[in-house]
């Protein structure tokens, strides 16, 4: 698959399909794939992307640190995601799209429409994640890894990164740059000669900037409540995904479709059709 240098990291990226362009930000937590649509909960169940895909060029990418893309030690922020998937846009030459979030790509699709409203046509929001228990398990995952730098040391997290196949969410004590440790020599040594004190610090900040809420993460409601781009809202129904966080969605956005069907009855016939109807309407 093809790559793409934006801001400086390595992202895959994979398009596929005639159309309009939709760009879509991944599902999977801290490893957020662009597999993640074919392969991934729901998104495997439904076949959204082939179908969306026989109308639609479909964008897809791993986000920064997870699959195959590249990373940064920084602080990361809704924005610096938001930013990549900008960049693409910019990478293939496209001014406008459709942009599409799965679970956690939620987050970061209405951060890119907060940021860049003319860039943006419609969004449709799947499964947001959000939630009481979703961000009191994004804090306890980050506590555990920085339990592990205490012990270990970051050349300790190098070595555990190194000698197991887990991701972030799997196992929060290899951090959220497990999947650069692993493929990159140079990124691993630089990590690992870090200074421990300010690393803490930095990931200690990321967790708060990145959860700090109880319902959707990302821009504030006030930046939602005054965003003039159609969307469409799926809820969920999980302690990953809780319907609050998509009702929070309906309530922050003027020109929200709430499709109010519970997830089993969200199927390959019904929910592919639904995303289209609205996708169809936007652009007509």
């Amino acid at each position: 698959m093809p790559m793409a240098r934006l801001d400086g990291i390595a992202t895959r990226y994979e398009v596929v399909g005639t159309g309009a362009p939709l760009l879509m930000f991944s599902p999977g937590g801290f490893d957020s794939r662009l597999e993640g649509w074919r392969e991934t909960g729901i998104y495997r169940r439904l076949g959204l992307l082939e179908r969306l895909a026989s109308r639609y060029t479909c964008i897809t990418f791993d986000r920064r640190e997870s699959g195959r893309s590249g990373g940064r030690v920084e602080r990361v922020s809704w924005g610096d995601y938001a930013r990549q998937g900008a960049g693409l846009l910019d990478h293939l030459g496209i001014e406008r799209a459709h942009v599409m979030g799965g679970c956690v790509g939620c987050s970061t699709a209405v951060q890119l429409a907060v940021g860049h409203p003319g860039r943006v046509l419609s969004m449709v929001l799947y499964s947001p994640a959000g939630g009481v228990r979703y961000r009191m398990k994004q804090h306890a995952r980050f506590r555990t890894h920085l339990a592990y730098v205490a012990e270990h040391g970051l050349e300790g997290v190098v070595e555990l990164a190194r000698g197991t196949d887990d991701g972030f969410t799997a196992d929060p004590r290899v951090g959220p740059w497990v999947r650069v440790l692993r493929a990159d020599d140079a990124f691993a040594q630089r990590y690992a000669g870090l200074r421990t004190e300010r690393y803490v610090t930095l990931v200690d900040g990321m967790a708060r900037l990145l959860f700090d809420r109880d319902t959707v993460p990302g821009p504030e409601p006030e930046d939602l409540l005054t965003l003039d781009v159609p969307a469409l809202i799926v809820p969920g129904q999980d302690d990953s995904h809780a319907p609050s966080a998509a009702r929070y969605l309906q309530e922050c956005l003027p020109l929200a479709e709430y499709w109010d069907v519970p997830v089993e009855e969200q199927t390959a016939a019904s929910a592919p059709a639904r995303v289209l109807r609205f996708l169809d309407g936007v652009a007509g």
